[in-house]
């Protein structure tokens, strides 16, 4: 009888693979694969899909090896990753070049353009979200514009996770928050007409829709052959990470919330009702008739990365042991290095920092770094607060939530108890349980809370909170002054 599940993420800065005994509720072996972000050009953020498929076969033979379960009890898999990326297929399937991630900020024209063509409340309205640097449609104006050569074999657009599964087997498609988070969806799951319209885009430019749990094909027998699994093996659509990672982690009933430390940085509050908001993002949950209103920010982990290998590749633990014992906001940062997504949808910021003085170190910068982005969560709360949805139980996962350092800084500018997930592999155990929901080895989506573990809650230092609070409001003010700078250096080189 099956009862294991696998469940695969294709992050950012890394692949996630996990394989998860369902009956008992636990993980059993996990295994983890860097990718390679390339941002050679201003406003850039691209990464290779042969690299995602080569490390999804690394992990699962990995885990399988790790593991010694039989390929015969293994009962389904599913993908989850980074929404919106785009991945331009040919009619056989195959990727055109690289996959723009949803922090590529290259079409700033195309966005002015289509929001001169729509209804801007037309659009919130029916999608959930602006028409902003997330939007898939200016990508499209953008590459046929800009990469006429890509745009003539492009068959589809479809999403990381979509791909993956379609180049397991999986029948050409798009998943539900995809769909919706690019533009080119509507919040009921149907096409969004106008927007194809005003892009000059063909109808079936974006393959069907299908929602969390749903068949969308089989393992070939390439995929067995490069993995070890069996031919015909079901594979399950999961979703957009940060709706399976908020879910995976408990946050399913009103007044839950999650911040997300991944490679962008991601915040998403549970809502018994559909929110919409110009500033944020708005998912459909799995559990039917719950929503995830959510905001992300273009950098996060991204941003840390960029530090550490400015600073010779210094291990990031290393850095914050140096960085705990400098003073709280001695240096200002605006975390706007690929532009910024919510609340602000402004591809043209870029960042910065403010303060320094040659008495100042890397743990000084490496420290503000952390500030900046957690003044970046701070600001979607105040957000999350004007739209009237409840924040009363904090959780934080994934990767930088194993930074004690951070944690602690995150709790003290948010001045709220934060709850980390113990061993928690985000996204991938989302969807190694969407997999067993989907071939009916679990009945439903309502069966999380027993594959979790909290840790002890990280409570706010109340004199760094109070210091944390004034340099809140500084951060602020030195975002609105800097904005134009921003605006003038981001047009005077764009292409």
């Amino acid at each position: 009888m099956a009862e294991f599940t696998i469940g695969v993420d294709i992050g950012t800065t890394g692949t996630k693979t996990v394989l998860v005994d369902v009956a008992e509720a636990r993980i059993v072996a996990q295994a983890a694969r860097e990718t390679r972000l390339y941002a050679d050009a201003p406003g850039r953020a691209e990464a290779d899909p042969a690299q995602w498929l080569h490390n999804v076969h690394d992990g699962i033979r990995a885990v399988l090896a790790e593991s010694g379960v039989s390929t015969e009890r293994i009962g389904a898999l599913a993908t989850t990753g980074m929404v919106p990326a785009v991945v331009p297929v040919d009619s056989a399937g195959a990727p055109v070049g690289r996959a723009l991630l949803q922090n590529d900020a290259r079409a700033t024209r195309e966005i002015d353009e289509l929001r001169g063509l729509l209804d801007a409340e037309a659009v919130l309205a029916a999608t959930g979200s602006a028409i902003t640097q997330q939007s898939v449609a200016p990508t499209a104006l953008w590459l046929r514009r800009h990469a006429p050569e890509t745009w003539s074999d492009t068959a589809h657009l479809v999403g990381s996770y979509d791909w993956v599964l379609m180049a397991l087997g999986a029948d050409p498609h798009v998943e539900l928050n995809w769909a919706i988070e690019s533009g080119l969806g509507t919040v009921a799951g149907e096409r969004f007409e106008p927007m194809f319209t005003a892009a000059e885009l063909a109808t079936d430019l974006v393959p069907r829709v299908l929602a969390p749990g749903a068949q969308a094909g089989e393992l070939s027998s390439a995929a067995a052959a490069a993995t070890g699994l069996p031919v015909g093996l079901p594979l399950i659509v999961g979703g957009a990470d940060h709706v399976l990672s908020a879910y995976a982690a408990g946050v399913n009933s009103a007044g839950d919330w999650l911040v997300k430390l991944g490679g962008a940085g991601d915040i998403l509050a549970a809502s018994d009702r559909p929110v919409i908001d110009g500033r944020m993002y708005l998912d459909a949950h799995p559990i039917p008739g719950h929503w995830l209103p959510n905001g992300c920010m273009a950098t996060s982990g991204s941003l840390i990365r960029w530090f550490q290998t400015l600073s010779g590749g210094v291990d990031l633990l290393a850095l914050d042991d140096e960085a705990e014992h400098r003073e709280p906001a001695e240096i200002l940062c605006l975390p706007y290095f690929l532009g910024e997504k919510s609340p602000l949808h402004d591809p043209d910021l870029r960042g910065a920092f403010v303060g320094l003085d040659l008495a100042h170190s890397r743990a000084d910068m490496y420290r503000s770094v952390l500030e900046a982005i957690a003044f970046g969560f701070k600001h979607h709360t105040e957000v999350f607060d004007s739209m009237g949805v409840p924040l009363r139980r904090a959780l934080v996962t994934n990767g930088g939530s194993r930074s004690v350092l951070w944690k602690q800084i995150l709790a003290d500018v948010l001045d709220t108890p934060l709850s980390p997930i113990i061993g928690h592999p985000g996204a991938s155990l989302g969807a190694a349980v969407i997999a067993a929901v989907g071939v009916g080895i679990l009945v439903d989506f309502n069966q999380t809370a027993n594959f979790r573990t909290l840790g002890e809650p990280v409570t706010p230092d109340a004199r760094n909170a109070a210091r944390y609070a004034d340099a809140y409001a500084e951060w602020r003010t030195l975002g609105d002054v800097l904005t134009p700078v921003s605006h003038r250096l981001a047009r005077r080189n764009r292409p």
